[in-house]
């Protein structure tokens, strides 16, 4: 079976995957530490995976600074 990589998390995948409140990354985004969430349809607002990764990294290279 061929699992493609998913582009978008909602905000609970995003808690579980950074083991924090699913209230925290909208905090964190408007505070302007952490990527925009993107809204697909009404009541469907996601993140994309490339601006996490983005972000991400820009924080690991932060950290070696």
């Amino acid at each position: 079976m061929n699992q493609t990589k998913p582009t978008h998390l909602s905000d609970k995948q995003i808690a579980a995957l950074y083991n924090v409140h699913p209230k925290t990354p909208w905090r964190w985004a408007r505070e302007g530490t952490f990527p925009k969430p993107v809204k697909l349809t009404t009541g469907c607002t996601r993140w994309r995976v490339a601006d996490l990764e983005a972000w991400e990294a820009e924080r690991e290279g932060g950290a070696h600074a």
